[in-house]
């Protein structure tokens, strides 16, 4: 699942890794090219079905929500989440009351990525209202360790996201014709990290057009 990026040495290394397997499927859950950017490689390598979301030149069998892919290990139900991207797909695994999350949770902290497209924190909102009220015991992310409390994941999650809407939203009412800048310098202050002042400022559009849909819908 999500392969990785199109690196030979790290292709070589997921064909050796499943050597002498009798078959081998490849799943991804977004088109972005540090999860499906080795995909077509290595479905080449293996001569192996590549599956997912609509991922032109990529993906050979695509999937829709509640689609099953099937293992030796059980079954994998394709559930749409919108959000990081507008095709995301996260796994369900109901045997092991698991979830492979892909991008929508990380390893470590409370936040990822949601800014690719006008609407994606509504759709992120949803996504994780959705996953709440499955049945999943630990969450498998695509970048990072399991978090073993599912419910607290997806609470810590909202709860930031939250927060961000808080803080744009009060400060559209204090200043209604800030810029993207001018909110950036107010919700991060000085605790941005270096280099991500460019993601963090279409972060804060998003958030703005989430907040601007809100007021006006």
């Amino acid at each position: 699942m999500d392969p990785g990026p199109d690196v030979e040495d790290h292709v070589r290394a997921l064909v050796a890794a499943v050597d002498g397997a009798d078959s081998v499927r490849i799943v991804v859950t977004h088109g972005h090219p540090d999860h499906a950017g080795a995909a077509r490689l290595l479905s080449d390598r293996l001569g192996s079905e590549v599956v997912g979301p609509d991922i032109p030149n990529v993906v050979d069998r695509v999937l829709a929500d509640g689609d099953v892919v099937e293992t030796d290990e059980g079954t994998l139900v394709a559930v749409h989440t919108p959000g990081h991207t507008m095709d995301h797909l996260c796994f369900h695994w109901p045997e092991a009351g698991a979830l492979f999350a892909g991008d929508m949770f990380l390893g470590e902290g409370d936040t990822t990525w949601v800014a690719e497209y006008p609407g994606c924190v509504a759709d992120y909102f949803r996504s994780l209202e959705r996953l709440r009220a499955l049945p999943i015991d630990v969450i498998y992310p695509a970048h990072g360790g399991p978090l073993d409390d599912p419910t607290d994941a997806v609470e810590r999650y909202e709860r930031h996201r939250r927060e961000r809407v808080r803080q744009v939203e009060q400060a559209l009412q204090a200043m209604p014709d800030s810029t993207v800048d001018t909110l950036l310098a107010l919700v991060y202050g000085d605790r941005l990290p270096s280099g991500l002042a460019g993601a963090a400022a279409r972060s804060v559009a998003a958030l703005v057009d989430y907040v601007k849909a809100a007021r006006d819908g």
